[in-house]
């Protein structure tokens, strides 16, 4: 394959990869895999997001704060997220958004953190990465009113159908999607790969989640982001090499990543 992929969504910082990260960085560049966008989620992710990406050329940081973690962010957390944002690796504020299913924090903070976190994005110019789980309608709303379309950013490992994805992109955002497309049971996600625009499509995997087929249940890693490019090209009737590079061309004009043709 000519062209080069992006995982735009891994977690290879946490520390399920403390006894192989080199390995599994290895393995990804001889998938193909060139750029790597590591994500945080609270204080000590988002930190072990910046330290991975000073030290690896191919990894990338986002910082931010989850809505499980939501209740537990102060002042000083938003200070610090500030900080961190002036990092030359930082491209992205997320993972943030709202998540009902587990309802970890209250509702109410969930919504005060996000829309804290939303109006530093706007202020900073940076996009945004957006964790939504059972709670759409809050979260297009709280999109909506925020103003966030003005710096975009990308519902990540998009669990919608495709009247969703039409709303998610009318707002600006891109479309993450990942392992569940060669899922059995994947029919909505795989419908979702086949109707978004070329200009708004993003392939992550969510690393150590939702590893793909013949990986399901496994951990997953950067590397497994062929496997989503695969599938998505057969869906899309594409070959690979062009899926390829619409998305990494996406996540690069997205993210600010370097290009590396």
């Amino acid at each position: 394959m000519d062209g080069y992929l992006i995982d735009s969504h891994a977690h290879i910082a946490d520390d399920d990869y403390d006894q192989d990260r080199e390995a599994v960085l290895e393995r990804a560049r001889a998938a193909g895999v060139r750029l790597v966008l590591n994500i945080g989620y609270d204080r000590d992710s988002s930190l072990r997001s910046l330290d991975l990406a000073e030290r690896e050329n191919m990894v990338y940081a986002a910082v931010g704060y989850h809505p499980h973690d939501a209740e537990a962010v102060t002042e000083a957390s938003y200070e610090e997220l500030r900080r961190w944002c002036q990092h030359p690796k930082v491209r992205a504020i997320g993972e943030i958004g709202l998540d009902y299913y587990r309802d970890l924090s209250p509702r109410d903070a969930q919504d005060r953190v996000f829309r804290r976190q939303l109006a530093l994005a706007l202020e900073l110019g940076l996009p945004v990465v957006i964790h939504d789980r059972d709670a759409h309608e809050d979260l297009l709303r709280v999109l909506r009113e925020e103003g966030a379309g003005q710096v975009g950013g990308v519902m990540h490992c998009f669990s919608g159908d495709e009247e969703l994805a039409r709303r998610c992109l009318d707002l600006g955002f891109h479309i993450g999607l990942g392992g569940p497309v060669t899922f059995k049971n994947g029919q909505t996600a795989q419908a979702v790969a086949r109707m978004v625009p070329d200009d708004r499509l993003l392939i992550e995997t969510d690393s150590p989640y939702l590893a793909p087929v013949p990986y399901r249940g496994r951990r997953n890693e950067p590397a497994h982001v062929r496997l989503v490019a695969e599938a998505i090209a057969a869906l899309r009737g594409l070959p690979l090499e062009s899926l390829a590079e619409v998305t990494s061309a996406n996540a690069r004009r997205l993210f600010r990543l370097p290009d590396l043709d």
